[in-house]
């Protein structure tokens, strides 16, 4: 199927995303804030690149979005040049960004309004899963507009399901970034213990990592956790961005988060290590500098 698409964001995210897109054979038109970054893709990939998002929006069947933050998608969306002013009627616009699920309802509300769908979508994965298009997709609307997005989607992922009604899509990511915190914390915790026990930590998780407390943080992050590698992966300011949004939402629907808010704050110790960039798995760099402090 061949369609003509626009997406909007071409960060670490979106860059590779909308490249399977256009070697899947979709007429792509892709918008970026800063400017070189699309001409770059468009180099790349071939497609065009528009002005606005609303340029890039008009005509196409299925605008994809994957920007910051609430705000930025708030901007991209209903901003003057937004990419709803340039929607067409029928059209499904899908966003990838990890947002709150109150702006998810808010902009599918507006959407149904003028005539249009609104899925969001966020996906889980990082830049690898972007690049090799093996991202899972969490997505919250309408069964028909996702039964009509979902092979389109089906370009950069190995995983798509559609959870619910419009914000289920970013409460399933809450509840991803919630398993994630604790994992890594604990992942952390038990490679630091292996250090003070004087065990030797890479014969360690060669052993346990044949059992249960196997976890895709064991198998990709212990070894650069343990060499003091973080410059690569899912950024901390990031993660902390997410970690508030699910806060928020316990917040509204009573839910007890406490591992969260205390991961949320040992996120806060590294941002003031200056680790703010650092991949998620520095959790491991907080603990190392106390063990080497108290030691």
């Amino acid at each position: 199927m061949t369609t003509r698409v626009a997406f909007i964001g071409l960060g670490t995210m979106g860059f590779p995303m909308a490249g399977h897109l256009a070697r899947a054979g979709h007429h792509v038109t892709v918008f970026n804030r800063t400017a070189a970054r699309a001409e770059r893709w468009t180099g790349e990939f071939g497609g065009r690149g528009a002005a606005t998002p609303a340029v890039a929006a008009k005509d196409a069947e299925f605008v994809f979005c994957c920007v910051g933050r609430d705000s930025d998608l708030r901007q991209v969306t209903l901003g003057p040049d937004g990419a709803f002013g340039g929607m067409e009627t029928g059209a499904v616009f899908v966003d990838h960004t990890t947002a709150s699920a109150t702006i998810a309802r808010e902009l599918s509300g507006i959407a149904e309004e003028r005539r249009f769908d609104f899925i969001d979508a966020p996906v889980s994965g990082g830049a690898q899963g972007a690049k090799n298009g093996q991202l899972t997709v969490m997505c919250g609307g309408r069964e028909a507009a996702y039964a009509r997005a979902e092979p389109v989607i089906r370009a950069y992922t190995k995983q798509c399901r559609l959870l619910g009604p419009s914000g289920a899509g970013q409460l399933t990511k809450m509840v991803n970034q919630i398993c994630i915190a604790g994992v890594v914390q604990g992942l952390s915790e038990g490679l630091s213990f292996a250090r003070a026990a004087g065990l030797d930590p890479f014969a360690v998780v060669e052993v346990i990592s044949k059992g249960a407390a196997q976890s895709w943080q064991m198998e990709n992050r212990h070894r650069t956790m343990l060499d003091g590698h973080f410059e690569h992966g899912f950024a901390v300011e990031w993660m902390r961005k997410d970690l508030a949004i699910c806060l928020d939402e316990a917040r509204r629907n009573s839910a007890s988060l406490p591992l969260t808010a205390l991961v949320d704050q040992f996120y806060a110790d590294v941002e003031n290590m200056g680790g703010k960039r650092w991949d998620t798995s520095s959790l491991f760099a907080r603990l190392e500098m106390l063990r080497n402090r108290d030691g």
